[in-house]
């Protein structure tokens, strides 16, 4: 992570509205970065100008009504009204409650959230010239690596399942532990391009897997659906999406409540494009995703060495030092994800997954999840923010 710091003097060129807006977005309250060259360029894409003199008046949290935001910015209330349309409606770069008079916008993270929220899409041939800026320059912003600062205590947010043929192996396996279970929940479900293969395809840097792996359920499926955003599936459509993306090599992840009631979304993740699994991968920063339930252990005399272990590991976890019949399996257990490809992969069954003695289960309800992590969210946005001030 390089030192992206830059005051408020470092851009006398940039309007008032940019920079209060750019401002907004880096506050440690939205999980922002520090004022910088690649959030200023990423803001001035999001918005144009009049968007910005109208969006620079929301603070982090705090939804507002479009005759509040026409009040503060001195415009008219109907032309406000179709600026925020635009803006949370087109381009989903502000979030919205409530419906008519009474519809309330706001900001959303840079990541997780307008990251994930603009590049929603049914299908790549929907994204146009606009989208394709967004995602580089937020791959530039992601790339500097602000978001490590937030994960220093852990706050565990998603949890990685063991794949399918590798869970049917576990009969000590909780229902949280399989996705079929979980997704018995459900009768409405959507599928749409994963965000972060998309960007690295836009950029040129995509591994080749399947695209279409990122799922809602539930109530977060209509409204999706109507605005063409994503494309509904039944149960077994969105299992066999899931089944052919672990064999492509995908692990799939839920957020770390055991009730999913709040967050109905799961994707489809590799090491190399996944913005979560970039976390360990790119940025030694594991906080963001809870420790596996199950870790791969050897049998040493079933090993012959042959590498597929290491090649299917999506993490980078599992290598083989040496050479000839003096190769040594090797597990590097703080990349590890437990999600069993390797086990799969394995052709001599030299490999098998043990349950980790200390393993705490994921929270009951997204309640009892912030129970639990809450106070190292605060922590380390408080952290953050002093650390700036001290800077």
């Amino acid at each position: 992570m390089h030192d992206v710091s830059e005051a408020v003097g470092d851009y006398p060129n940039l309007s008032r509205a940019y920079l209060r807006l750019a401002k907004a977005y880096s506050s440690p309250a939205l999980l922002g970065p520090p004022l910088c060259d690649e959030l200023v360029a990423l803001v001035q894409h999001m918005f144009t100008e009049e968007e910005a003199e109208i969006a620079c008046h929301l603070k982090p949290w705090r939804p507002r009504t479009a005759a509040s935001l026409a009040r503060d910015s001195g415009r008219p209330l109907q032309e406000v009204r179709e600026v925020l349309r635009r803006l949370a409606h087109e381009k989903f770069v502000l979030f919205s409650i409530g419906k008519g008079e009474k519809e309330r916008y706001g900001l959303l993270p840079i990541v997780p959230g307008t990251f994930e929220h603009v590049l929603v899409r049914k299908s790549p041939e929907e994204v146009t010239e606009w989208h394709r800026r967004f995602a580089e320059l937020f791959e530039a912003l992601f790339r500097t690596g602000f978001t490590a600062a937030y994960t220093r205590k852990p706050v565990h947010a998603v949890r990685y399942l063991p794949v399918q043929e590798a869970v049917e192996a576990l009969p000590m396996a909780l229902p949280s532990d399989r996705l079929e279970v979980i997704m018995d929940e459900y009768r409405d479900f959507a599928v749409g391009v994963c965000q972060c293969r998309l960007t690295k395809s836009i950029l040129g840097e995509d591994c080749g897997r399947p695209l279409e792996t990122c799922m809602v359920m539930g109530d977060f499926v209509p409204a999706l659906v109507r605005d063409g955003r994503m494309r509904r599936v039944d149960r077994e459509e969105a299992l066999e999406i899931k089944r052919e993306a672990e064999k492509a090599g995908l692990v799939t992840w839920m957020m770390n409540d055991r009730s999913a009631k709040y967050f109905r979304c799961s994707c489809s993740c590799c090491g190399c494009c996944c913005d979560a699994l970039r976390q360990i991968s790119e940025f030694n920063a594991p906080g963001f995703i809870a420790p596996p339930h199950y870790l791969p252990h050897l049998h040493a005399s079933r090993c012959d060495g042959c590498g597929k272990c290491a090649k299917a590991c999506t993490m980078g976890a599992i290598s083989l030092v040496g050479e000839g019949e003096r190769k040594v399996h090797r597990h590097i257990q703080e990349r590890c994800i437990g999600c069993g490809l390797c086990v799969v992969a394995c052709p001599r069954g030299a490999l098998f997954l043990r349950e980790v003695p200390a393993y705490r289960q994921p929270p009951a309800n997204f309640l009892a999840y912030i129970a639990r992590y809450g106070r190292n969210f605060a922590i380390n946005s408080l952290r953050e923010w002093l650390s700036r001030r001290i800077t």
